[in-house]
């Protein structure tokens, strides 16, 4: 065999082996990224630092949706309770409207609970000479341990010193409400009464009975004041009561 001959056999040789190198290398590179993509789709059931991984990671958008829908329930609920709260204030005596309601749950005065007494200051003394457009006032005080309501008209019959001459006085056309008296507190009604200093045609009270509305039972006080125009046949006497309030 000559020397180029040799050469080249040598030359053949030493390209196929680095041929042969290039193969393996090739094959193993082929073989670690077909490992890799096999490890990427695993199932999430597999142990792993990947499963591991996308356990952590579909938790925690768990939780995260799950915080959401309890920040939106409590705005729902919170939206129901302010509604519920609104229509609640919106009802007559409720809490809202004065802390608790002055009249809710207030039941009406009744006789054994008030007192009553006519106004005998300086200032309340009916005028004899004014006729019929003097007052005279009768005060009623809660003397019972809780509040109660009171308004309207009372009822008031005047009688004789033996009792055997009554009148039932009138009631005026006047408006009225009603009011609270907490215990210990007072309320008045007037009456007009027409004076006179007459020897005829007079009426001379001794008593009044004071009926509060609403009621069957009276307070008997006595009449501190004069004489009377005797009208208790009229249609329209100038001695009437007014309502309380």
């Amino acid at each position: 065999m000559s020397a180029n001959t040799t050469a080249r056999t040598a030359r053949r040789r030493t390209l196929r082996i680095a041929v042969a190198t290039l193969t393996a290398v090739a094959g193993l590179t082929l073989t670690a990224c077909s490992g890799s993509d096999v490890a990427a789709t695993a199932p999430a059931d597999q142990s792993g630092p990947g499963t591991a991984v996308e356990s952590s990671g579909t938790d925690s958008g768990t939780e995260a949706q799950g915080s959401g829908d309890e920040a939106g329930s409590g705005a729902k609920t919170d939206t129901k309770a302010d509604a519920k709260g609104g229509a609640a204030a919106k009802k007559p005596g409720g809490q809202a409207a004065g802390g608790g309601g002055a009249g809710s749950g207030v039941e009406r005065c009744h006789t054994s609970g008030l007192k009553a007494v006519f106004a005998t200051g300086e200032d309340a003394a009916p005028d004899p000479n004014a006729g019929g457009s003097t007052t005279t006032s009768v005060v009623l005080t809660n003397k019972g341990s809780r509040s109660c309501k009171i308004g309207g008209f009372p009822g008031v019959d005047l009688k004789s010193e033996n009792g055997g001459e009554r009148w039932s006085l009138a009631r005026s056309s006047a408006k009225h409400g009603s009011i609270t008296l907490a215990p210990g507190d007072s309320t008045d009604f007037t009456i007009n009464v027409a004076m006179t200093k007459e020897d005829k045609g007079f009426y001379q009270p001794a008593f009044a009975d004071i009926t509060p509305p609403n009621e069957t039972k009276s307070i008997t006080v006595k009449w501190p004041w004069g004489t009377l125009v005797d009208q208790r046949s009229a249609t329209h006497p100038a001695t009437f009561v007014n309502p309380i309030g």
